[in-house]
């Protein structure tokens, strides 16, 4: 992998982690990061190009989908359940 895709795939991380985190229920954030990381996880050794950048396509494009449902999500608040409260 080369450096400039390390670092867009660093970036585009951290993007969508931060997005996840502003969801406003505690079990869609949960899933979210969960299934962020889970999905960077699997596939971090993969080393063909053709596959990174279609990977990396896929996550570009859920990005604004994530966005999209935090907004409507903000839309719709609802109580905060017990293990939110602190």
């Amino acid at each position: 992998m080369a450096s400039s895709s390390r670092t867009q795939v660093i970036s585009l991380y951290r993007m969508l982690m931060r997005e996840c985190k502003k969801f406003p229920s505690y079990n869609y954030r949960m899933y979210a990061l969960r299934r962020v990381k889970d999905g960077f996880r699997e596939n971090q050794n993969v080393d063909n190009p053709k596959m990174l950048d279609q990977l990396l396509n896929q996550a570009r494009e859920s990005l604004p989908v994530i966005k999209r449902q935090v907004s409507i999500g903000m839309m719709y608040k609802s109580q905060k359940i017990i293990v939110e409260n602190k």
